[in-house]
C-alpha cells in the first residue's frame, strides 16, 4: 500500500512527500476504516480524499458547501486528467443527466455535491445503486450543533452515508474543539484512533489584539495600513453596510480596495474574488462570506475591524494569512461595543415559546403527506428561515417527519413568439396538450403564471409532464421560463403525545444553543484580555499543548493590555408610556406578544413578524440597541409591560 500511495502522490499530484497527517489519514482509508482529518486551513485536506479516489474502486462522493470551491477542485482534477464532476444548481437538465450517466457507467472517480442535494429524492434514488467507496464531508464541523457554523442539512449526512452503504467516510475540518470532533466521530461512526489532528500553531503569524474605542477605529485602521508594507489584505467586518463604508473610505485614501458580502450578486462576488486573487496589494473588506475557497498563498495581513464571533471563526479567518510560510500579521480591533451587535444576532435566532407552539400545531394538524413554503411558514410564526429549517431537521431526526424533494409551485413563462407559431410546430396530441397549458395559464402584464399541480389535474397527467413541457419550450427558445415559490414535501410519521411538551423541548434546545453562542463570543473577549501567551491559549482551545511562550502575540510582544468596558446607558423610565402606546394597536400586540419579541424590537433585531408588520419604521425600533439584550428583557419583565 505504501508504494501505491507514494507512487500516486508523485504520478498524479507531482509531490515527493506528504504533508503532516496526510499519510496517516490516507492509510486509514485504504485499510477500509472511516477517518477524520482536522488540519489547519490550507494544510492539504482535499488530497486526503482525492488520492484514495484514484486507488479505490467505485465512486468518491464529496460533500462540499461551496459551488465555487467545487468548481475549482473539479477544474484542478481535469488538469491532472482525473475524471471528476459536480452537481449544482447551475447545471442544465441535459448537463445533469450527462453527469449522472457518467456516474452510473463508472466513468467518474469523484462527484462533488452540496449537502442540500440529498433532499432530492430523485438524486438519492439514482445514486443508491452506485458503489460509493468513499463518502467525504468537507467542513464536517457543521454536523455539530455545538460547533460555530452549524448547518441543519449536515445533521442528516451520516444517515445518508449509511443508506448508500458507503464503504468508509472521511470527515474534514479546519476547526474543531474536542467536543465538536467527538460529535463528528460519533455521528459518522469514526473510531477515535482514526481521528487525525495536526498542530494548530504557525510560527509565521503575528497575532495582535488591539483595544480601540468606536470613534477611533477608522483612524487606527488607516494608521496601521500606512505604517506597514503593502500586501494582499483581508479586513473582516460584521455588517454588510460596514464593508461598503470602509471600502469607500479606503478608496478615498488611495488604496486599491473592494467590498465583498453576501448581499452582492454572485457574478459581482466572483469578479471581486478573481481581482483579489490576481492582485499583490488588493484589499478586500468583507463579511465572513469571503474566504472559504480562497486559495491565495500570499495574504500578508488579516484585520478584524469588528471582533470575531467565536474563536473557531477567528482561527479559520487568520488561517488564510501567510500560507506561503512567509511572515504575516493578523490584528483584531477589540471594541466592546461590538459585543451587543453580535449578541443580538444570537438572540434574534431564538424563537419565542408561543411561536414554537404555533409551529408544531400547524405541522401536526396537516394531512399525513403535506407540503409547505418554508418562507411563508417562517413569516406566519415569526421564526427566522434558517432557524425554521433547523427545527424541521430536528423533527426529521427525531422521527416525527420525513422530508421529500422540494418543488416549485409557481412557474412563469414569457412566449418569445405567438401561440399560433408555437402550436404550429407540433402535431396531434402534442398540439392539444400545449394548447391546454396555454388555457390553464393566467397572463399578468408580461409573464404568464401557471400552477403545475392544478394544470396536471386539468389535463389528466402527472405534474412532471407539465414541467418537462415548459422546460422543453424554454430549451427551444419558444418560452423564457422562471420557477418560483419553492415548497418542501413532508410525510408525518408520528404525532407527539403532547404538542406543548414538544414545543417546550424545542425551545429548551434553542435556549441551550443560544447560551453556547454567547459563551463563544465571551471566549474571544477573554482571549484578548488574557494575561499570558494568547497563541498558546488559542492552541489549547483546539487541544494542542505548548509549553513555551510564542513570542509573537500581543501579550508576548507588549505585555498585558487594558480593554476598557463602557457601561451601557440607563433605560429611560419614560419609555414605558411609549411602549404602552405602541402596544395599544392590536396588530402590534400580535407581533410583540411576549418579553422576548418586545426585547428584539427595542434592541433593533429584525424578525419575519416585525418586518411583515413594518415595525422597523417605528421610532422605538432599536431605541435600546446599545443596551444588553438580557438587561432590556429583565426591564420589560419588571415593568410587566407584556
Amino acid at each position: 500500500m505504501t508504494n501505491d500511495i507514494d507512487g500516486a502522490l508523485k504520478d498524479y499530484f507531482g509531490f515527493d512527500h506528504f504533508r503532516g497527517g496526510q499519510r496517516e489519514v490516507i492509510e486509514h482509508l485504504m485499510e477500509g476504516h472511516s477517518a477524520a482529518a482536522v488540519f489547519p486551513t490550507g494544510a492539504g485536506k482535499s488530497l486526503c480524499y482525492q488520492l484514495p479516489a484514484l486507488l479505490k474502486s467505485g465512486l468518491t462522493l464529496v460533500v462540499s458547501p461551496l459551488i465555487a470551491l467545487m468548481k475549482d477542485q473539479v477544474d484542478a482534477m481535469a488538469r491532472r486528467n482525473i475524471a471528476a464532476s459536480q452537481l449544482d444548481s447551475s447545471l442544465s437538465l441535459d448537463e445533469y443527466r450527462d453527469v449522472m450517466a457518467r456516474v452510473r457507467n463508472g466513468q467518474l472517480r469523484m462527484l462533488y455535491v452540496a449537502p442540500e442535494r440529498f433532499n432530492n429524492e430523485r438524486f438519492r434514488a439514482a445514486i443508491k445503486g452506485v458503489e460509493i467507496s468513499l463518502f467525504a464531508v468537507d467542513e464536517a464541523h457543521c454536523i455539530s450543533e455545538w460547533g460555530h457554523n452549524f448547518r441543519p442539512d449536515y445533521l442528516k449526512l451520516a444517515g445518508f452515508a449509511r443508506d448508500l452503504n458507503a464503504k468508509c467516510v472521511l470527515a474534514l475540518t479546519a476547526t474543531a474543539t474536542s467536543k465538536v470532533l467527538e460529535d463528528v466521530c460519533v455521528g459518522f461512526e469514526i473510531a477515535p484512533e482514526c481521528a487525525v489532528r495536526t498542530g494548530f500553531y504557525r510560527s509565521n503569524l503575528t497575532l495582535l489584539m488591539t483595544p480601540v474605542a468606536v470613534g477611533d477605529r477608522d483612524d487606527l485602521l488607516l494608521a496601521k495600513l500606512r505604517e506597514r508594507a503593502t500586501g494582499s489584505t483581508i479586513i473582516y467586518v460584521t455588517l454588510q453596510k460596514t464593508a461598503q463604508e470602509i471600502a469607500d473610505r479606503l478608496i478615498e485614501a488611495g488604496y486599491s480596495a473592494r467590498a465583498y458580502h453576501a448581499g452582492m450578486k454572485p457574478d459581482v462576488r466572483a469578479g471581486i474574488q478573481d481581482w483579489f486573487m490576481g492582485s499583490s496589494e488588493g484589499i478586500v473588506v468583507a463579511t465572513i462570506a469571503f474566504g472559504m475557497g480562497v486559495d491565495k498563498a500570499d495574504i500578508r495581513f488579516v484585520y478584524h475591524y469588528n471582533i470575531p464571533k467565536s474563536l473557531e471563526n477567528y482561527s479559520q479567518e487568520i488561517g488564510r494569512a501567510g500560507r506561503d510560510d512567509q511572515p504575516s500579521i493578523c490584528e483584531a480591533f477589540i471594541c466592546h461595543d461590538d459585543r451587543f451587535v453580535l449578541e443580538n444576532f444570537v438572540y434574534g435566532d431564538t424563537p419565542t415559546l408561543n411561536a414554537l407552539r404555533g409551529l408544531v400545531n400547524t405541522l401536526f394538524t396537516q394531512e399525513e403527506r403535506f407540503d409547505v413554503n418554508l418562507y411563508e411558514l417562517s413569516s406566519a410564526h415569526d421564526i427566522r428561515a434558517l432557524v425554521l429549517r433547523t427545527l424541521m431537521t430536528y423533527l426529521e431526526l427525531e422521527g416525527y417527519l420525513r422530508g421529500g424533494t422540494p418543488f416549485y409551485a409557481d412557474y412563469q413563462f414569457k412566449p418569445l413568439m405567438s401561440s399560433r407559431e408555437i402550436l404550429g410546430q407540433f402535431e396531434g396530441s402534442q398540439t392539444d396538450f400545449l394548447a391546454g397549458i396555454f388555457k390553464q395559464s393566467v397572463k399578468k402584464r408580461i409573464w404568464f403564471h401557471i400552477d403545475p399541480e392544478k394544470t396536471a389535474r386539468a389535463l389528466d397527467c402527472d405534474r412532471e409532464k407539465v414541467i418537462k413541457s415548459l422546460d422543453y419550450l424554454g430549451d427551444r427558445q419558444m418560452f423564457e421560463v422562471k420557477a418560483a415559490g419553492i415548497r418542501h414535501r413532508y410525510q408525518r410519521l408520528k404525532i407527539p403525545d403532547d404538542l406543548y411538551e414538544l414545543a417546550g423541548q424545542m425551545f429548551a434546545r434553542m435556549e441551550k444553543r443560544e447560551d453556547a453562542e454567547i459563551t463563544r463570543l465571551v471566549q474571544v473577549l477573554d482571549l484578548a484580555s488574557l494575561d499570558s501567551c494568547q497563541i498558546n491559549a488559542l492552541a489549547a482551545h483546539f487541544t494542542e499543548t505548548r509549553s513555551e511562550p510564542c513570542g509573537h502575540c500581543s501579550h508576548c510582544l507588549l505585555g498585558p493590555q487594558h480593554f476598557p468596558k463602557e457601561e451601557p446607558p440607563a433605560i429611560d423610565e419614560g419609555l414605558v408610556a411609549g411602549v404602552q402606546d405602541l402596544l395599544s394597536s392590536e396588530q402590534n400586540t400580535q407581533v410583540l406578544n411576549d418579553p422576548r419579541s418586545l426585547t428584539r424590537f427595542l434592541c433593533g433585531i429584525t424578525s419575519p413578524g416585525i418586518s411583515r408588520a413594518r415595525l422597523t419604521r417605528h421610532n422605538l425600533f432599536g431605541s435600546l440597541s446599545r443596551i444588553p439584550f438580557k438587561q432590556v428583557r429583565d426591564w420589560i419583565e419588571l415593568q410587566k409591560i407584556v
